[in-house]
């Protein structure tokens, strides 16, 4: 046989046999290799029972105390750091003018209700007409009016506490002319004071579970002072922290003043429902969208779940929430590259104990 010839033809036997294995290759799926993957088991979160937070003690009502009526100061009756009742009187305008202005309009509301009285008797008695009734109810309510008024105004003469607590600090002094509404000095309320504190968006999403407020003064270390939630912000400041607000009632004896350092302690429920702990490695995005891989033991495959992050942690771990139970088999490594359904061969996990797989 020509060379040739035989050169061509073990070639086109050559040729068809690679054809025939590569095709029975394609053809054969049993040869394709499931993707190996790394696993972890989903753990409850449990739920940290508290937290603590620095805070401060505020004045419960720090408010500036104000005339409202204008005049020369007469006297003060309070100094600074004095401790008053409330009602107490703590400083006067000068009277003269409202004393004055008060006597005219009393001594003219007198003559009118008396003179008003009467013509309303008569009417009730059919004596006069209606329209002389009218006018003298009118005329009484005037009066009325305007007499109330130039008292009230010489009570406002007098500033009293509105509670009991301490005198901060004065803005005038006597017989300075002071408008009506200008400060003329401050109160600290001695009742109640106000513990404010900064707690960060992980503790904020879990206030539905805040279970007990309390307290720690610098200066009493191991008392515990009980808190009461007054309210919370809800819009995070710059730093993403969410400020709270509490009222505390000192106990009598302790010697408790604004400005001293305290550290707030809040406790949770424990066993907080629908959250679970996992990797943070197990996590993936998909249209904005958290998802953890679910392995299938019985089929070897694994699957789309959806969770919603609710804390990082700093050693690793995330808390979700899902309906993802304790033990439920997730991946924890390689998530991208996964499709939903497809077969998977699970990596031993190695023992903490045998480090480097020795034993």
């Amino acid at each position: 046989m020509n060379k040739t010839v035989f050169s061509v033809l073990k070639w086109a036997s050559v040729s068809g046999l690679l054809l025939l294995v590569f095709s029975c290759r394609r053809a054969t799926p049993g040869l394709e290799i499931a993707q190996l993957v790394k696993t972890a088991e989903v753990q409850k979160y449990e739920g940290e029972s508290s937290t603590t937070f620095p805070g401060k003690i505020k004045a419960a009502s720090d408010v500036q105390l104000a005339f409202r009526v204008a005049g020369p100061i007469l006297r003060f009756n309070t100094e600074v750091g004095e401790y008053v009742r409330k009602g107490q009187v703590l400083a006067e305008i000068d009277p003269r003018d409202y004393k004055l202005q008060y006597d005219a309009t009393k001594a003219e509301y007198e003559q009118v209700t008396g003179e008003s009285d009467r013509v309303i008797e008569l009417y009730h008695r059919k004596s006069v007409p209606v329209n002389d009734y009218d006018k003298a109810v009118a005329a009484k309510q005037r009066i009325a009016a305007l007499y109330h008024a130039h008292l009230n105004a010489l009570n406002d003469t007098k500033l009293k506490a509105p509670f009991d607590g301490y005198i901060q600090k004065k803005f005038f002094g006597a017989h300075e002319i002071v408008n009506t509404g200008t400060p003329v000095l401050s109160m600290i309320n001695n009742d109640y004071y106000e513990v404010n504190i900064d707690i960060p968006s992980s503790d904020f999403i879990r206030r539905e579970s805040f279970e007990e407020f309390y307290c720690e003064a610098d200066v009493y270390p191991g008392v515990k002072i009980p808190l009461e939630l007054l309210d919370m912000t809800q819009q995070a400041n710059y730093n993403q922290l969410f400020k709270v607000r509490f009222r505390m009632k000192p106990e009598s004896d302790l010697s408790l003043a604004a400005g001293m350092s305290v550290s707030v302690t809040i406790r949770f429920t424990p066993g907080q429902a629908g959250l679970a702990v996992v990797p943070i490695s197990s996590l993936f995005q998909k249209e904005n969208k958290s998802y953890v891989w679910v392995y299938d033991t019985a089929k070897e495959v694994v699957g789309m779940h959806p969770v919603q992050i609710v804390e990082l942690h700093k050693d690793g771990q995330v808390i979700v929430e899902s309906d993802l139970s304790d033990g439920t088999v997730i991946v924890s490594a390689g998530t991208n590259t996964l499709k939903d359904g497809q077969k998977v061969r699970r990596l031993t996990p190695v023992s903490s104990s045998n480090v480097g797989g020795l034993l």
